[in-house]
C-alpha cells in the first residue's frame, strides 16, 4: 500500500504529443500525492506540432478517472514561479537516462533558487518507457508501417489524431 505524500505536485511539460511515458507518469504522480497538477508548458519562442488546446484534451482524457489530477496552462511563467501561485510544494520530473539527470539537475537548482520551499521528485519509468519522447515519437512517423509501431507509444485518442494529422498534412491515404 502506498502512502501518499501530503500536498500538491506539479508535473509540467509541452505534452507535444502526450506518450505512454507521460501516462506513466502521471500515474505516479496521482499515486504519490494529494493532488497532482498536470501542466502543458508553452515556450513563446518553441514551435509546437499541435495547439496547447488540443493537448490539455488530451491530457485532461488521460487524467480524467483520477479525482485527485488537474489539468492546467503555464504560459510564459517560471515552473517555480507557477508553483507558487498554486500552493505546489512539489515538482514531479521523468529521468530516462543520464542525459534527462544532467539536465534535471541544474533545473532542480534553479527551480530551489526561484522558490525555496519547492522540492523536486524524480522518478524513473520502467526499462519499456526509458526511451520514449514526444520527438521520439513524432520522428517514427512516415515510413511504411509506421502506425502498427507508433501505437503502441502513445493513448489512443493520440494515435488516432496522430494518425488524422499525418493524412491530412502529407496527403497520404
Amino acid at each position: 500500500m502506498t502512502t501518499k505524500m501530503n500536498g500538491r505536485a506539479v508535473y509540467a511539460g509541452s505534452f507535444d504529443p502526450p506518450t505512454n511515458g507521460h501516462v506513466w507518469m502521471i500515474e505516479q504522480g496521482a499515486q504519490l500525492f494529494d493532488e497532482l497538477i498536470v501542466a502543458v508548458a508553452k515556450h513563446p519562442e518553441k514551435e509546437y506540432t499541435f495547439e496547447i488546446e488540443e493537448r490539455l484534451g488530451w491530457l485532461q482524457e488521460i487524467a480524467g478517472r483520477h479525482d485527485n489530477v488537474k489539468v492546467a496552462s503555464i504560459q510564459n511563467e517560471f515552473l517555480a514561479h507557477y508553483a507558487k501561485r498554486v500552493d505546489a510544494k512539489f515538482v514531479i520530473r521523468g529521468i530516462r537516462h543520464e542525459e534527462d539527470y544532467q539536465y534535471e539537475r541544474g533545473m532542480r537548482y534553479v527551480n530551489s533558487d526561484l522558490n525555496p520551499d519547492l522540492t523536486t521528485v524524480f522518478l524513473m519509468p520502467p526499462r519499456t518507457l526509458c526511451e520514449l519522447s514526444s520527438s521520439f515519437v513524432k520522428g517514427m512517423i512516415g515510413p511504411s508501417g509506421w502506425e502498427s509501431v507508433v501505437e503502441r507509444y502513445v493513448p489512443k485518442p493520440v494515435f488516432e489524431r496522430l494518425r488524422n494529422y499525418y493524412h491530412e498534412q502529407l496527403g497520404n491515404t
